[in-house]
């Protein structure tokens, strides 16, 4: 039986930090719909606050008829009955309530019983995993699509991988990473929502390992050379300045698209090491200091506790409760710059190491975590 569902797109969580930021972008590009005509409403808790940021929205788009022609629904994670109201009136869901292994799962179980697709933009692999393993068969029942990291985290990654793969003429075999942000003359700082996250995600490393242990994955295959992991500290000649692992959900994303990519299509794999750039010596010390404390607190509750309650202190003003001002954000920019090697057109992977190589630019405006994914610009270099 079909159901009619009067909107195309519902914004859940939409008077969040991240959430008015894509009740903008929705208005912004609500003309390009179907037919120019993209009906769309915001979700949430308090009426009265989706009010103001639909009203916020208005002003910054100069777009006052927005008061009068977007929708208001009340929904809560607590209430499934909500839930399933705004459900049963979407055809997609964009679920920007977070920390997603808080809230996350209401919402994935609520869109599949209702036939509702589901965007997020979570950098959780804990709990992008769990969904994947508790509700995907039941979604590809109902033809239900649940599409995780959406936002910084991780398109440019994932994307990038697969364009520089696609332009290579040959076999890509590996691909490295190495992101820098670089904020304007208003200085930048992150959402403590990302900081509650990866707290949250170290001290649940354990139960990441187990729960991947359920999917019974055999190892990826290897092809060609095997790719070299750098250190824990390194000074990298890519970025002209130190750089350390990536440790964001780039990549395990990145890895379940590449055994998507050979499992279920039989492509290639490409091995991927993700990196970032963390500048100069002075940095350094900074980094060490901050690094020790948190790895140390985040295995205490009492630890975790002050690590929340101080984001701002902990972090050397990297993260902080308020989240980067509207000046901040423009002012901000990331360059992700990644470096791939394989084997060109007749040459065999299997003999040798990689003769062929392959550089990508993805860049954009903000800061990462709220960035405007539309306006990411890729160009290749080829060598």
């Amino acid at each position: 039986m079909h159901i009619y569902r009067p909107y195309h797109i519902i914004i859940f969580g939409a008077s969040g930090f991240t959430g008015q930021f894509v009740v903008e972008e929705v208005a912004r590009t609500a003309s390009e719909g179907p037919k120019g005509n993209l009906k769309w409403a915001v979700a949430g808790r308090n009426r009265t606050k989706l009010e103001k940021v639909v009203e916020q929205a208005a002003g910054a788009l100069s777009k006052p008829e927005l008061k009068s022609e977007v929708d208001i629904l009340v929904a809560d994670v607590s209430d499934p009955d909500s839930l399933a109201v705004m459900c049963k009136q979407a055809v997609i869901v964009l679920s920007c309530v977070g920390p997603y292994r808080f809230f996350g799962e209401p919402v994935v179980k609520s869109c599949v019983e209702n036939g509702t697709h589901c965007i997020d933009i979570s950098g959780e692999p804990q709990f992008l995993e769990r969904m994947q393993l508790n509700y995907h068969d039941q979604a590809a029942e109902k033809g239900v699509y649940i599409v995780g990291s959406c936002g910084f985290d991780s398109i440019p990654a994932d994307m990038g991988v697969i364009y520089t793969r696609d332009q290579f003429k040959g076999t890509l075999t590996s691909i490295e990473s190495f992101l820098t942000a670089s904020a304007g003359t208003e200085g930048g700082c992150i959402h403590d929502g990302t900081w509650q996250s990866a707290i949250y995600g170290l001290a649940d490393g354990n139960k990441l390992r187990s729960l991947r242990k359920k999917f019974g994955h055999k190892p990826l295959p290897v092809v060609g050379a095997k790719i070299k992991r750098r250190g824990t500290l390194f000074y990298s000649n890519e970025l002209q300045q130190y750089a350390i692992p990536f440790m964001g959900s780039d990549p395990s994303v990145v890895k379940r698209t590449q055994r998507f990519l050979n499992e279920e299509l039989t492509e290639s794999p490409v091995q991927y090491g993700a990196y970032v750039g963390v500048g100069g010596i002075s940095n350094i010390f900074k980094l060490v200091f901050a690094g020790l404390m948190f790895f140390f607190l985040v295995k205490f509750s009492f630890g975790r506790n002050l690590l929340i309650k101080f984001p701002e202190f902990f972090s050397f003003g990297f993260f902080s409760k308020e989240g980067p001002t509207r000046k901040q954000m423009e002012g901000s920019s990331f360059r992700f710059i990644f470096h791939g090697e394989g084997y060109t057109e007749g040459s065999d992977p299997s003999e040798g190491k990689p003769n062929g190589k392959i550089r990508t630019l993805v860049k954009g405006p903000g800061t990462p975590m709220v960035v405007k994914t539309a306006w990411i610009k890729i160009s290749k270099e080829t060598g």
